[in-house]
């Protein structure tokens, strides 16, 4: 038998994830921040960065980094506001689910967390 109507941790979870993805997409500037950074990161470490927010480029919604390394190994990240006032990248064809590690102070550590995540998946 199906459910008639939604309970209220349903509608609390729905007014969750709504208010996150508004608060990614009213601060365009900062996802561009910490994808600019990460971009730098990892050219450091020999991946060739795409970023698909800039205009004259390539117009798009949701600012993108594409990620290119040897054997056509390819990824694309986005960065998206997570709970407790906090930013986080992510796999963008995963969305939510594609978690990497958080955006935080600490630039070299999430460079190399998702160096290590590119190699695996090259292997």
């Amino acid at each position: 038998m199906g459910q008639a109507s939604l309970t209220g941790y349903q509608i609390r979870r729905r007014l969750h994830f709504r208010l996150l993805k508004w608060r990614t997409d009213r601060n365009r500037d900062t996802v561009v921040r910490h994808l600019d950074l990460l971009a730098l990161a990892l050219e450091r470490h020999g991946w060739r960065c795409v970023k698909t927010y800039c205009p004259e480029v390539v117009p798009v919604r949701t600012p993108l980094l594409r990620v290119y390394g040897a054997g056509g190994v390819v990824i694309t990240l986005n960065v998206m506001a997570v709970p407790g006032g906090r930013w986080a990248f992510h796999e963008a064809p995963r969305g939510r689910g594609g978690f990497l590690c958080h955006c935080g102070g600490d630039t070299k550590y999430a460079a190399q967390v998702i160096d290590r995540f590119l190699q695996d998946r090259s292997r």
